[in-house]
């Protein structure tokens, strides 16, 4: 099967969303938390959480434009500058999916979904209480994508929650701490340790052709 641009452009939206949203394969399945002004909190599903350095320790995620009835949980980073990036586990998966609805901004989706709030001192935002691996950031940057008119916003780790068990030979084991992926628009997928391999150095790199 191929696919030309105009065969892509051509699909129904829906049908292009999920092909699109699935050629990069299995990508990182979070809940992003926030709090507005007026005190309610926001919660929504994301699959588009990067690594953007570790020297300061950066992650970016990608976000479309704010308008009133779309777009909360910018706004609300916004005005508070902080937010918590929460890892879905199998357990609230389908909770999780639910936040991705258009919800009025004076309704929370940690109480339409059955999901709890959790707070540490002085950080305002929400982590998820259910998620056992969850980071709270402060917002740096926001970049605008202008092919798109998307946006990568920018955030410093903070708080880095995680389970002991999450942990194996100083590595963040993502099977341990029972992560959770996604492709498309709505498959979710357990994921599979499948092996190690040390931090490369050129004259390590063993002679494939034998």
């Amino acid at each position: 099967m191929m696919y030309t641009k105009k065969d892509i452009e051509q699909l129904d939206r829906i049908t292009r969303l999920t092909i699109i949203n699935s050629v990069t394969g299995i990508k990182p399945a979070n809940l992003i938390g926030t709090i507005g002004e007026n005190g309610t909190t926001n919660l929504a599903v994301f699959s588009s959480v990067v690594h953007l350095g570790s020297n300061p320790a950066l992650l970016g995620f990608i976000c479309r434009p704010s308008t009133e009835d779309v777009g909360h949980t910018f706004q609300n980073i916004q005005a508070t500058k902080e937010y918590t990036i929460n890892h879905i586990h199998p357990e609230f998966a389908k909770n999780a999916h639910y936040t991705s609805a258009n919800y009025d901004a004076n309704i929370s989706e940690f109480e339409r979904c059955n999901l709890s709030e959790e707070y540490i001192p002085n950080f305002k935002a929400p982590f998820v209480k259910e998620s056992t691996f969850k980071i709270g950031l402060r917002f740096k940057e926001q970049m605008d994508i202008k092919a798109n008119g998307t946006m990568l916003v920018i955030g410093e780790i903070e708080h880095l929650i995680l389970p002991d068990s999450g942990m194996v030979d100083d590595d963040i084991d993502l099977e341990a701490s029972n992560g959770v992926g996604i492709s498309g628009l709505n498959s979710y997928y357990s994921l599979k340790k499948i092996e190690r391999f040390p931090f490369v150095r050129l004259h390590e790199v063993p002679d494939f052709k034998k």
